[in-house]
């Protein structure tokens, strides 16, 4: 089982250097998050799945960590690419969910 496994508090996301962290200043669990999010693929369920069981948090508590995380100009410098790839699907969703609000486009 992987190390951030044991990090499912809601103390947020520390950031050090230190033990617990990398030098990028991302903790070990937000580095597995990105990391995770890096390779999977898009099975809603089985996503699900796999967050309770790699970091024993609920999916509505990773998807908190990972919008925080999209945010972090930290994350940014860790993994550009797969910051600005995240970025631009929560704003294509945002986008899409505004067009479609009632009252619009009438």
């Amino acid at each position: 089982m992987h190390a951030a496994s044991n990090e499912h508090a809601d103390s947020g996301s520390e950031r050090s250097d230190g033990p617990g962290g990398d030098a990028s200043g991302l903790s070990e669990r937000d580095a597995a998050i990105l990391e995770f999010e890096s390779h999977w693929m898009r099975h809603v369920g089985a996503k699900e799945a796999a967050i309770r069981e790699r970091f024993q948090l609920s999916p509505a508590r990773y998807y908190q960590l990972l919008g925080a995380l999209i945010d972090s100009p930290v994350a940014l410098a860790h993994n550009p690419m797969l910051i600005k790839r995240l970025q631009r699907t929560r704003d294509a969703r945002l986008s899409a969910r505004g067009s479609s609000a009632p009252g619009r486009g009438v």
